[in-house]
């Protein structure tokens, strides 16, 4: 039997209508307004908006960040119920081979984690970690089973590439049509930072944005948009956290060069105050690029409003602050790195945003949707509501009100960074691929999820 959500406004990334969308099997195939009701079973989602699911597109629900590294404290079956729970019908994982390890074994890894335990749909971006003419013949192998999207680091010394390497990348990701992101740090400088503060004994939470400034990230991105200049390669900048950086965007923009770039909930509504709560509380933020300056919100916001910021992901990342968080207690450097947010970021960024007009709701579709699956070749099946797209539909309550807790959240981790953020608006209902998978913020069906094969362009 088909469903047929009756009387909703149907939102896209370029407007809004009054209408009705019959579900049949996993698509849309009916957009129209007084649709007959025929045999379908009727869903009345009046005074309510209807909008593609969310996708997130940086998550690390399972981390694999070699000897010495803490594992996150979600897993893709806990990540991905807190995700689709409030609206993300997609995300894009991070898979991370340890060094030594083919591409095509990390791909198997990923998979036994997230087959049959994905609550929402995933495909994963492949990080290149090591560069040699092995994982280079490996690139075209990965297009072909319909991983197009990449990730390399320019800092964490088990993870950063040489420019030479990050460039030689660049040229056989072009050569496939693939997309890369990398997060951008001046490692050799972090290292520097971290050991010049711990011999002057300062370790508390107070010294991490200290030991990785806005200018450790800028000068980075700086220099990867002139690499990724010399590969003439499209690029994705992760986790974009500054005004700086957002500047540096801009230059390259004006030249004339095509880069896409990312920034995090976490970047638009926290600040640098939150290192220096007592209690080693500062602890719970520690990520890298750090939470920043209230001036580097304001212009990142000012980013999302024009367009210089073209999507919103989480960069979800979960470790228990008791007995993870906590081993930095003497040395900042050893907390590890990473907040959790795939769950909070619609009501965050609804909240923060919509809600106080900074921007609209159809500019929040594209930011968190329909911008994100065109990037990373998922459109039109996904991202957008349409005849013959996937049936991914959240059913958005504007009335709703609550207020995350780490008590009532469903992440997998002992706190959340938006703790006592009063929210408005919230997923009612959620579709994946027709069937409805969530309402009021719970699971109602599970474990629901499928690996999204994605096709990269041919020109």
């Amino acid at each position: 039997m088909s469903i047929l959500l009756q009387g909703g406004i149907l939102v896209t990334a370029h407007g809004r209508r009054q209408g009705d969308i019959r579900i049949a099997g996993d698509k849309i195939v009916e957009i129209g307004t007084n649709l007959p009701v025929a045999d379908s079973q009727v869903e009345d989602v009046r005074g309510r908006y209807l909008l593609p699911g969310f996708i997130d597109a940086h998550t690390h629900l399972e981390l694999n960040n070699g000897p010495g590294s803490q594992a996150c404290a979600d897993n893709f079956y806990t990540g991905s119920k807190a995700a689709v729970a409030k609206g993300t019908t997609t995300v894009i994982d991070m898979a991370t081979p340890t060094k030594g390890q083919s591409l095509a074994d990390c791909l198997q890894v990923w998979d036994n984690f997230a087959k049959g335990n994905s609550s929402c749909d995933y495909t994963y971006h492949m990080s290149i970690i090591e560069w040699n003419d092995g994982i280079r013949k490996e690139i075209s192998d990965m297009i072909a089973k319909g991983i197009t999207s990449f990730k390399m680091y320019m800092a964490y010394d088990n993870l950063r590439v040489t420019d030479g390497e990050l460039f030689e990348a660049m040229l056989a990701i072009k050569n496939v049509h693939g997309m890369l992101g990398v997060h951008c740090e001046n490692g050799d400088l972090v290292n520097e930072n971290i050991r010049r503060l711990l011999a002057e004994g300062k370790t508390s939470t107070h010294y991490h944005p200290l030991s990785r400034p806005a200018s450790i990230e800028s000068e980075a991105i700086e220099r990867y948009l002139m690499i990724a200049d010399q590969a003439d390669l499209a690029v994705n900048i992760v986790h974009l956290s500054t005004e700086r950086s957002l500047e540096a965007v801009n230059r390259a923009r004006l030249r004339g060069q095509k880069l896409y770039v990312e920034t995090c909930p976490q970047y638009l509504v926290l600040d640098d105050s939150v290192y220096d709560q007592p209690n080693f509380l500062g602890a719970k933020f520690v990520c890298s690029p750090p939470i920043r300056k209230v001036s580097d919100q304001t212009a990142l916001w000012q980013g999302v409003m024009e367009g210089s910021i073209d999507t919103i992901s989480t960069d979800h990342c979960s470790f228990n602050f008791e007995g993870q968080k906590t081993l930095g207690r003497e040395d900042f450097s050893k907390i590890p790195n990473g907040m959790p947010g795939v769950e909070t970021r619609p009501e965050v960024i609804y909240t923060a945003g919509v809600t106080t007009g900074k921007i609209s709701l159809e500019k929040m579709v594209a930011l968190l949707s329909e911008n994100i699956a065109r990037q990373f070749h998922l459109f039109p099946q996904k991202g957008i509501l349409q005849e013959g797209s996937d049936a991914d539909i959240v059913v958005w309550d504007p009335e709703v009100t609550g207020v995350i807790s780490a008590t009532t959240q469903l992440q997998n981790v002992d706190y959340t960074p938006y703790d006592g953020f009063v929210t408005k608006g919230g997923a009612q209902a959620v579709y994946l691929r027709g069937q409805k998978v969530a309402e009021n913020g719970q699971v109602t069906k599970e474990r629901q999820g499928s690996f999204v094969f994605r096709q990269a362009p041919k020109d």
